[in-house]
């Protein structure tokens, strides 16, 4: 039997208090479900549809509309699987008893090689950032420092937490997607880093009390609401170390750096699982990518290089 009616931003609110609670799915995670739900409760309000009665052609109608718009297969692929897990919340909770998603699919998709850096622009970061030496300036080396000896990704990285540093081992203890706990060795480079930091992190902690409580647990801490260094903060500190070191800053994002991080390896002489291991991919399919990036160059370099070539 269906529930009383609810309205649909009641119907996606209970949906994500569902995935958090059942499957414990993160902040960001949460986020993108509901941008993408409200993208489609939008376009289906403008056509005087709503998502918990519509049907499947009005679906496909617009999924049409945004590839006219140029809308990237990946991102309507993306909002789609989103979709497909509200409708089946919808229909597991008695809001509708059909599912309008279930046949539909999405664009098809080549499968993106990631941007990558070269060791040498990676080199220019890491040149200018060693230039300021003010606890900003230590900070953000110290970030720098982490995310490319390690491969976080930039939530991992903001969130570290201080108890987190100083293993014996050298080590991090970083807690993933789904929960899952893997060990990342530190350089000796970011090691020093991160002491130089702890050594003037204190005059970065928020002045107001509450503020202080609640990010002085971070290694990061801020005045956000969380705590601690946003991602978009970081992003942007990034982005002016690379217009500052002279780089393309249209190539330059944490989750460029952490590409870098596992091509150079693989370029290096590193195995696949070691670096699987250390991204926290779930799946060595994931990190297969990255031996297509260094495949793709290898094509490119006896294309441009061999005397033959021409």
């Amino acid at each position: 039997m269906k529930r009383a009616y609810v309205n649909t931003g009641r119907a996606i609110d209970s949906f994500l208090e569902m995935m958090s609670a059942e499957r414990g799915a993160s902040d960001n995670t949460l986020s993108a479900y509901r941008g993408d739900l409200e993208d489609w409760s939008g376009v289906l309000s403008a056509a005087k549809r709503d998502l918990l009665t519509v049907g499947t052609g009005s679906l496909e109608s617009v999924l049409a509309g945004w590839a006219a718009k140029g809308l990237a297969p990946s991102t309507a692929a993306r909002k789609l699987s989103s979709l497909k897990q509200f409708c089946l919340f919808m229909q597991t909770e008695g809001l509708r008893e059909d599912n309008p998603a279930h046949s539909l699919r999405g664009p098809k998709q080549g499968r993106p090689l990631p941007k990558i850096l070269s060791e040498a622009d990676v080199d220019a970061l890491f040149q200018k950032a060693e230039m300021d030496k003010t606890p900003k300036g230590i900070r953000f080396l110290c970030l720098l420092e982490i995310l490319y000896a390690g491969g976080l990704r930039v939530t991992e990285l903001v969130t570290l937490k201080k108890s987190a540093v100083g293993r014996r081992d050298g080590c991090l203890m970083i807690k993933g997607k789904g929960g899952r706990e893997r060990l990342v060795p530190l350089t000796g480079a970011a090691q020093d880093a991160i002491a130089l930091w702890l050594t003037v992190r204190a005059e970065t902690l928020p002045k107001n009390t509450i503020a202080k409580d609640r990010a002085k647990a971070f290694l990061f801490p801020s005045a956000s609401k969380h705590g601690h260094l946003t991602r978009e903060r970081f992003a942007q500190m990034l982005k002016n170390n690379a217009r500052e070191a002279g780089l393309n800053v249209a190539k330059i994002s944490p989750h460029v750096l952490r590409h870098a991080f596992a091509t150079h390896l693989l370029a290096r002489g590193a195995d696949l699982r070691s670096v699987q291991t250390l991204l926290g991919h779930a799946d060595i399919s994931t990190t297969q990518i990255y031996t297509h990036v260094l495949d793709e160059r290898m094509r490119e370099l006896v294309e441009t290089k061999h005397p033959l070539a021409n």
